[in-house]
């Protein structure tokens, strides 16, 4: 019988993709608290510039600063996304907590992920590179691939180059587009187009199966007002002092 969504993957480990994002989604959405609103300290310097530059309201600016952390949040789970459904397509697994995202079941292939291309710094493009390294040193008929699922061009070749100021190359570590890193493992040219064009039809299907619940609210930004109320400061001012009290000076805030 034919695959309702893609070809290269059952329809049932799709809708599995899809429901264990959709936790992912509600979770972050439900789960912002002052306390982990807090947890990377607050540029006030830089709201302050926001809320003249961009003519916003305070209220509205903490609003989407909290929707920024939570689409931190929802982009690392994009990534594990993309894992599980690499995972799912024949001869291939999904790495857990063991080095790898992606690796052939006969150790032919090891890959490690990025949702876009441009997410490590130098220092991790070098750990990376190393990692990979060894994995082709250790198995001698195994290919690894740096995959950028969102890149800014459909390549597949040879990683080498100077990182972090020192040479490296090896034979069999490569960087691959996300596109060409579907059409390797699915042997499906358009297996990346597929995908997207069958998102819609498989999300929706998805949503009808599961009861909608009233989303829990983040409470950062109640838990914000009602300090700021209290302490008759103004909302940046609460968020200022409640990051930065210590600061000299700020006390008198």
């Amino acid at each position: 019988m034919k695959n309702k969504y893609v070809d290269f993957i059952t329809d049932e480990h799709l809708l599995i993709c899809i429901a264990n994002l959709h936790k992912s989604y509600t979770e972050a959405k439900n789960d912002i608290s002052k306390k982990k609103f807090y947890s990377n300290k607050i540029d006030t310097i830089k709201l302050t510039f926001d809320t003249k530059f961009n003519d916003l309201d305070e209220q509205s600016l903490i609003e989407a600063e909290i929707l920024r952390q939570i689409d931190k949040s929802i982009n690392n789970a994009i990534g594990n996304f993309h894992e599980e459904v690499l995972g799912g397509i024949q001869g291939f697994e999904k790495g857990n907590l063991s080095g790898f995202d992606i690796k052939a079941v006969d150790n032919t292939l090891f890959a490690d992920i990025k949702n876009k291309h441009n997410t490590m710094n130098s220092s991790s493009a070098e750990a990376l590179f190393q990692k990979l390294a060894r994995y082709a040193d250790d198995n001698k008929k195994t290919s690894c691939y740096w995959v950028q699922i969102l890149a800014k061009n459909s390549f597949i070749e040879p990683w080498n180059g100077d990182i972090n100021g020192k040479e490296y190359s090896h034979s069999r570590v490569y960087k691959i587009s996300g596109d060409q890193f579907y059409k390797l493992l699915s042997k499906q040219d358009d297996a990346f187009f597929q995908l997207y064009k069958s998102l819609p039809t498989a999300i929706s299907d998805f949503l009808k199966t599961i009861k909608k619940s009233a989303a829990t609210e983040n409470s950062a930004l109640t838990e914000i007002n009602e300090g700021a109320s209290k302490s008759e400061r103004t909302i940046l001012d609460e968020i200022t002092f409640e990051n930065f009290s210590y600061y000299l000076g700020f006390d008198k805030l």
